[in-house]
């Protein structure tokens, strides 16, 4: 069983940084891929970054791209996501999965079948 626990949310200012982590007790083993999904008030719960462990390819959503990096520690069972140039529609609970996804499915929530319970992003003014 592979629980997630994310770290790092918080409050920022537009312009800012943030660095979330997430990391996987229980090892990677079981897992190919790690991912975030983020979800803001009053919306669904959309693709941000994904890591596969096998090779270190790295998918973004196109609104992120460019801004947000996602990497990957092995030996600390542990993805990372660095978020750049925040703005105002980055406000949302971050959420971290790990699963077993084929790469057509890496940036669908049905990919993954384990979830971290979220951390609050929110970017102000």
């Amino acid at each position: 069983q592979v629980q997630l626990i994310e770290s790092g949310g918080g409050l920022a200012q537009i312009g800012d940084s943030l660095r979330l982590s997430c990391a996987a007790s229980g090892g990677t083993a079981g897992t190919r891929a790690m991912a975030w999904f983020r979800q803001a008030p009053g919306k669904e719960r959309e693709f941000v970054a994904a890591y596969r462990w096998d090779g270190g390819y790295t998918y973004y959503s196109s609104t992120v791209k460019g801004r947000f990096s996602i990497s990957g520690d092995k030996s600390k069972s542990t993805i990372y996501l660095q978020m750049n140039g925040l703005n105002a529609d980055d406000t949302a609970v971050y959420y971290c999965a790990a699963g077993r996804p084929i790469v057509a499915s890496i940036t669908t929530i049905g990919g993954y079948g384990y979830w971290g319970q979220g951390t609050q992003v929110t970017v102000s003014s």
